[in-house]
């Protein structure tokens, strides 16, 4: 009885959470429903840590306390089903906010960071709401992709943007899409800050276009959502492509709060009893989530542990190529492959031996991440001035630009290249699969000559850039992505999904409660499932042979190497130098035709 007494003293707050796909948001309001405790940070899929941080700072504001809540957003509803805490639609949440504090507001744009919004609200009639559909295209994720595209930080975009003086069309109904006219930009020397304020522009044509369906955006304009919060130029960028005035726009402080507020204001009418907040941080510790977690349908673990991961790797016969110094005077040849995001540079001597190596991002710009990748060189050689480049070989997407441009001797077709390097790993190879950041190339090979040669084509699902973009919009370097994935025991299995499509399914993985290992797996299992069967349509791994080669900078993912093992049933070959391949190759054709002349 004295507990339930004590408990009656205790203040009691209404407390509203939106969970998204990539931030937890929590807004605490007080009896007279004025904000109180606020918190906005990115969970990076590790919602259970980031609720105990939250929960920790909450307790140090208001101390133990008793709350009355409800929960919304992308990944929430799992969460609240699991919990067993009231669920309200993240539109109702945002709307409610609206209504209850800026009823002047007859157009509303929300922005998150894979969804967009807009409702409509008019006097005496149920507000009009419409929400983007699996696209994310015009959302806070298709911002992050072209910032990272810009070799800039969304902030830095930000600032960027208002410095620009023009505006060049971009498409942005889908990342891949617009990588291309970016890319295409930068190769016209457009300035990044002309750039970055395109990609504003465009952000706003896409919300527009695809949320009014021809409804009046009538003023007063409220926008919210992290994008709007963090980025001002976004907002100007919207009144111009609105034709409104600043004074017909709204943007609120603590803007990217806003369903979470709304969950606040509807808790005390859907929520259940108030629970104490030392209750939340028990669950949080101690709770269901990591003992209710569905494991029907997840795949084979590719290692499950970081002894099997590496009795694995001391188990493989990984083809080391041999590095040596360069002499005074020893002839050398070049490779270089000049790829749409990368400049590779391989310097061999006679022998094939590997004397220096270079790796770089090109932004856009082949000519010049040559040019500093030739100076670094030579910077960095010993008896530099006394190299000899007795041959020079290019290869990739800058090929015709860097051999007219530099006077290099030999231009190669990138397939040939790449199988001149995997015939010196396996000189009976069957098979090779390169895979790049936005490209991927299969060869098949039969009786040591090319039978046929697979590449994709507009869709980069399965690419690194594939793999890239959601282990940042999940917290992750690439790279740790990557030894994340080998550590999973039990795969989620994402399907053969493109880019766009996979945000549903690690929503619903989220919302099941899969650890970000299991995750990061299931990209590394859906990598080959999509090479296997949406570029080359495969109906039997008989026709890959049994000497595999698999080549490119996303194949330094180990685990991705083994999901093509566990899912062939193959002994799979790859060298220490996966991302250099092309570059590698063509220095062996250099070679090989110095001695041919």
């Amino acid at each position: 009885m004295r507990q339930d007494q004590k408990a009656k003293h205790l203040k009691t707050y209404q407390l509203g959470i939106d969970i998204g796909s990539t931030t937890l948001k929590v807004a605490v309001l007080d009896a007279g429903a004025q904000l109180v405790f606020s918190d906005y940070r990115r969970h990076n899929a590790d919602i259970r840590r980031a609720g105990m941080e939250v929960a920790r700072a909450l307790y140090n504001r208001l101390g133990e306390c008793r709350l009355q809540l409800a929960i919304t957003g992308s990944v929430g509803m799992g969460y609240a089903e699991r919990l067993g805490w009231s669920f309200v639609q993240e539109v109702v949440a945002a709307a409610a906010t609206v209504e209850h504090r800026y009823p002047e507001v007859r157009t509303f744009i929300d922005m998150g960071g894979e969804d967009s919004k807009m409702i409509f609200f008019e006097q005496g009639k149920v507000p009009d709401i419409r929400m983007n559909g699996s696209c994310a295209g015009g959302t806070g994720a298709f911002i992050d992709q072209t910032a990272t595209l810009l070799g800039v930080s969304p902030s830095e975009l930000n600032e960027l943007a208002a410095k620009a003086s023009n505006i060049y069309p971009i498409a942005s109904r889908c990342g891949v899409f617009s990588k291309t006219d970016i890319q295409n930009l930068i190769s016209r020397k457009v300035s990044r800050a002309d750039i970055a304020a395109s990609v504003f522009n465009a952000v706003a044509l896409q919300v527009v276009a695809s949320l009014a369906r021809g409804m009046d955006i009538l003023p007063k304009v409220f926008l919210c959502g992290g994008p709007f919060a963090f980025l001002p130029e976004l907002k100007k960028h919207f009144i111009r492509v609105l034709g409104i005035s600043e004074s017909d726009c709204l943007l609120p402080e603590g803007a990217q709060l806003i369903p979470a507020m709304g969950c606040a204001l509807l808790a005390s009418s859907v929520g259940k009893s108030p629970i104490r907040l030392t209750e939340i941080v028990g669950l949080l510790r101690f709770g269901k989530e990591p003992r209710d977690i569905n494991l029907e349908g997840r795949l084979e673990p590719l290692f499950g542990s970081q002894k099997a991961y590496n009795d694995w790797l001391s188990g493989k016969q990984v083809y080391r190529i041999r590095r040596t110094e360069v002499k005074p005077g020893e002839p050398c040849y070049l490779g270089v492959d000049s790829g749409s995001t990368t400049t590779k540079i391989i310097l061999l001597n006679g022998q094939g031996e590997l004397v220096y190596s270079d790796y770089r991002r090109n932004n856009g710009d082949s000519f010049n991440a040559f040019h500093d990748g030739i100076r670094q060189m030579y910077a960095t050689l010993p008896h530099a001035d006394e190299v000899v480049i007795a041959g020079s070989c290019v290869t990739g997407y800058g090929e015709n630009l860097l051999k007219t441009a530099f006077n290099l001797d030999y231009g190669i077709v990138e397939t040939m290249a790449h199988f001149s390097a995997a015939r010196r790993v396996e000189p009976q190879v069957s098979f090779v699969l390169d895979i790049g950041g936005q490209d991927m190339k299969a060869i098949f090979v039969e009786n040591g000559a090319i039978r046929r040669i697979e590449i994709n084509e507009a869709c980069s699902s399965g690419c690194g850039s594939f793999i890239e973009t959601f282990a940042n919009m999940l917290g992750y370097k690439v790279a740790d992505f990557a030894q994340l994935s080998c550590l999973a025991r039990h795969p989620f299995d994402l399907g053969t999904r493109c880019t766009v499509f996979m945000n549903s399914k690690v929503k619903q993985a989220m919302r099941e409660g899969a650890p970000v290992e299991d995750i990061a797996a299931g990209f590394s299992y859906s990598v080959v499932k999509n090479c296997l069967f949406k570029v080359l349509k495969m109906k039997n791994t008989a026709e890959l042979g049994d000497k595999l080669v698999v080549q490119g900078g996303t194949l330094r993912n180990h685990s991705i190497v083994r999901a093509l093992e566990t899912m062939t049933g193959k002994q799979v070959s790859f060298t220490d130098i996966p991302e250099l391949m092309g570059a590698y190759g063509a220095a062996l054709y250099a070679i090989e035709m110095n001695k041919n002349a």
